[in-house]
């Protein structure tokens, strides 16, 4: 590309991110769109060094606390935009000489933190022992993108020097409006009118700034409350930056870490280093180079040692290739994740080396420099730039480029939308497809995968063939002797978000599952399960056949094997079915001894083939649909989904909001305090135990809303919650001893499946078991099974504990009600 055209900019994605192509090509083009004023930027600072006769290199601190040459970041900027609060971070550790203290618990033995507050804001991010910000996982919004690269999880809060102090008869609130850089002007010891943090340490007699006779009229009452404000959104800012139950030391940094006055719950040791405020400045100085290897490796039949050792060269090599001093590179980071799904233990493996910065000589530097972006010369080069390097005339931007393309909720009136629905035919607009893909996530139970990429691959074809192409019906509406086609995502949701689906996976596996079963027209495809992003799977492969999608399923939930689908369970058959990839493999299980036989066959084949395939079990007919469907299945996740954006729009209780659609009971309100993972079978085995929340924390975590159903709302005295899951969430329990919380004998079960299990963040969001981390705030809650999973002892044999391998009976939360349908009640007669 650069030999047809020199002035293009070439970005390649593998240098950008890590696993997740979508995310990762999303930052690509971030970085691509930013491009040319990054080397603008490092051009100007190259210009300066020289003015100045610096004969040195120029380097550049990144997001995660890394040093790179002048050269990577006028190529990479994306990896650099963000690196301001980073650098407080590492400065502030290295400011306060943790790595040289002695007296005290060492860096395994405690957790730090570091609160950075300036004039408006405090940021708070965790250090790991490694020196370096614990980093953002899953996923990282940029501008409202999904992005996904290497971020420091940076939990921002309204409190600085300038946050302004109310009192409203004798309630003190602090924050989170803030006078800013008006400080000087408009705080009362400087002669203005707003009652600000910096007044009340002032008036407290904690510093000298400023005319502290400004302040004599502010009563201790207020003080009191003021620096009791204080204190308590500092204390809730650790609380949900901790990363364990270690002892925590906090660094306080920034000009604005004067309104620290009080102890801090919880905090064995507060540190306010020398130089704190130009913590930014030193941790830019003392930033090291890193090379960061990640990988995918399967490790059956190999030495895991030998791999990591392996691993660990390749990224010690790389920490040498960009810098780093040789006899300094240590390795930082070693994390392993095992793959879902996957029997032959393939497993992430992420390694990251760092080490001191090798200076380079005079004649290096400038082989740095001459490798730099250079601007032509002219009125409007290459880049964009004249020779003076500033930016040519830009065309004009579309009018509507700031609209999301993919968020539609914004920008409509949620309470008076109401879908299209015809004659018993309900057409799916964007807004319903974003509302179908937030409430499948509530009926994954922790599994299913993602939604958001088959929303994606649905809201395309849904602009691309236009509107009334995608359609859904009840199964009413089938004859009995319609056909009924299946077509679902069928391997390990962690490759999925890597390989491209070629498109036809899907629709290759229901054309061959309808030749073998030698049925010469079908009439409407159904979800195999409504849970997860493959709740969403149907819609383009019914508007490639121009069929409707029927409103039910096979599970009413997430279930983690083929055989979980109702009409199995009471003696429909799985076989004939087909088994489809991307490079057109095709294999059939025409006949098995069981439905388990038959999983185990698909299993071990989908292995063979990566992982990634499309599964279509035999078509049933309208009578077998209508008997042992669940349904109003779809019309649940789109209920589910409104009143999710309805309840965060409104800032009311998301909980009460989906109740209000889908009865259920909230279990338990709490945070995350400790996770256990592990593949078995080539399942996600494992637990999560949760611990209750103070009162303090009830009400940071759900202050915005109207809450009457947080009952039961934890308190201080409850006791913790453990939550097995084998992909799904499979009971919920209150625990009495935890030191062996998975003891049945410490254990009070609550809820079990059939029944459904969920985890909700804070905005209503469903938490998969592999998003799972220490010190999430989430509500559990359940809901009831459909009847054809409770009500018959063949049911329970195959969705309920003891096929798990759980010694316990079914715990139900309550009654089943059937969902409400979205055609009944918008159906427009024409």
């Amino acid at each position: 590309m650069l030999e047809v055209d020199p002035g293009l900019s070439v970005v390649c994605s593998h240098t950008i991110g890590g696993v997740g192509l979508l995310e990762r090509e999303n930052a690509t083009i971030l970085n691509a769109s930013i491009l040319q004023l990054a080397q603008k930027t490092v051009r100007a600072f190259v210009q300066a060094m020289s003015d100045l006769r610096l004969n040195c290199s120029l380097y550049l601190t990144q997001n995660d606390g890394t040093l790179t040459d002048a050269v990577t970041a006028s190529e990479l900027p994306i990896k650099t935009f963000a690196s301001g609060p980073t650098n407080s971070l590492t400065g502030a550790a290295f400011l306060a000489s943790l790595d040289r203290r002695t007296g005290s618990r060492s860096t395994a033995e405690r957790q730090t933190l570091v609160i950075d507050i300036g004039g408006t804001t405090s940021d708070i991010c965790a250090l790991m022992p490694s020196g370096f910000p614990r980093q953002a996982s899953n996923f990282v919004e940029v501008g409202g993108v999904r992005t996904m690269f290497s971020m420091p999880e940076v939990l921002s809060i309204g409190l600085g020097g300038g946050s302004i102090v109310r009192q409203d008869g004798t309630y003190v609130s602090v924050g989170p409006d803030s006078v800013g850089h008006y400080l000087t002007s408009k705080a009362k010891v400087f002669g203005g009118d707003t009652l600000t943090t910096t007044d009340i340490v002032v008036a407290a007699g904690k510093e000298q700034i400023g005319d502290a006779s400004k302040v004599a009229d502010v009563t201790q009452q207020t003080i009191e409350d003021a620096r009791k404000a204080i204190t308590k959104l500092l204390n809730r800012g650790i609380e949900s930056m901790k990363v364990s139950s270690l002892p925590v030391t906090v660094l306080l940094v920034g000009g604005g870490s004067i309104v620290y006055m009080d102890d801090l719950e919880g905090v064995e040791e507060c540190i306010i280093p020398p130089h704190h405020d130009s913590a930014n400045a030193v941790g830019a100085a003392i930033a090291k180079v890193a090379g960061t290897v990640d990988v995918i490796e399967i490790l059956a039949g190999k030495d895991e040692k030998e791999v990591l050792k392996q691993v660990e060269t390749a990224a010690v090599d790389m920490a040498i290739q960009r810098g780093a001093d040789r006899d300094t590179v240590k390795i930082a980071e070693i994390e392993k994740l095992p793959l879902q799904y996957v029997t032959n233990k393939a497993t992430r493996i992420m390694i990251k080396a760092v080490g001191k910065l090798r200076v380079p000589t005079e004649e290096e530097a400038e082989q740095e420099r001459a490798k730099l972006p250079a601007y032509t010369n002219g009125t409007n080069g290459a880049n964009g730039h004249n020779g003076n390097g500033v930016e040519g005339e830009k065309a004009a931007a579309a009018e509507d480029v700031s609209r999301s393309a993919v968020k539609h909720s914004i920008y409509v009136d949620i309470p008076s939308y109401k879908p299209e629905v015809e004659n018993g035919v309900w057409y799916l607009s964007a807004l319903d497809l974003e509302f179908i893909a937030s409430g499948t996530g509530v009926l994954g139970t922790g599994g299913g995968g993602p939604s958001y990429q088959q929303y994606l691959i649905a809201l395309e074809c849904l602009r691309k063939k236009g509107k009334r192409k995608m359609r859904v019906v009840k199964p009413e509406s089938m004859a009995d002797t319609d056909v009924c086609v299946f077509a679902s995502w069928y391997g390990a949701p962690s490759v999925s978000s890597e390989r491209i689906p070629q498109g036809n996976e899907l629709i290759r596996s229901v054309e061959e599952s309808i030749k073998l079963t030698r049925h010469e027209k079908f009439h409407a495809i159904m979800a195999d399960e409504i849970g997860g992003g493959n709740g969403m799977v149907t819609f383009p492969t019914a508007v490639h056949y121009d069929i409707p999608t029927i409103d039910a399923d096979l599970m009413g939930r997430a279930y983690p094997t083929i055989q979980h689908g109702t009409p199995y369970v009471y003696g429909e058959t799985i076989s004939p079915c087909a088994l489809a990839d991307s490079k057109g493999n095709v294999s059939v299980v025409m006949h098995a001894e069981s439905n388990q036989r038959i999983e185990t066959m698909l299993r071990t084949t989908c292995v063979e083939l990566g992982l990634f395939t499309s599964v279509s079990a035999a078509p049933l007919t309208g009578k077998a649909i209508k008997k042992y469907a669940v349904e109003n299945t779809m019309s649940q996740a789109w209920y589910l989904g409104r009143a999710i954006h309805l309840a965060r729009r409104e800032k009311v209780d998301v909980i009460e909001a989906i109740f209000k659609t889908t009865p259920g009971r909230l279990l338990y309100t709490g945070k995350i305090i400790d996770v256990h993972r592990d593949v078995s079978r080539g399942y996600t085995m494992g637990y999560c135990i949760l611990a209750p929340l103070s009162s303090d924390e009830v009400a940071d975590s759900y202050d915005n809303t109207n809450s009457t159903s947080s009952s039961p709302s934890s308190t201080e005295t409850e006791p913790h919650l453990i939550i097995p899951f084998q992909n799904e969430y499979l009971y919920a329990a209150h625990v009495s001893n935890l030191d062996k919380p998975q003891e049945p004998v410490n254990q009070d079960v609550i809820c079990t499946v059939p029944d459904l299990i969920s985890i909700l963040d804070k905005d209503g969001e469903a938490v998969g078991s592999q998003e799972l981390k220490y010190g999430l705030r989430v509500r559990v809650i359940g809901m009831a099974a459909h009847p054809l999973w409770t009500q018959d002892q063949r049911g329970l044999d195959v969705g309920g504990p003891k096929y798990f391998g759980l010694d316990m009976e079914w715990k139900s939360i309550g009654k089943y009600q059937r969902p409400r349908s979205v055609i009944d009640e918008f159906n427009v007669v024409v």
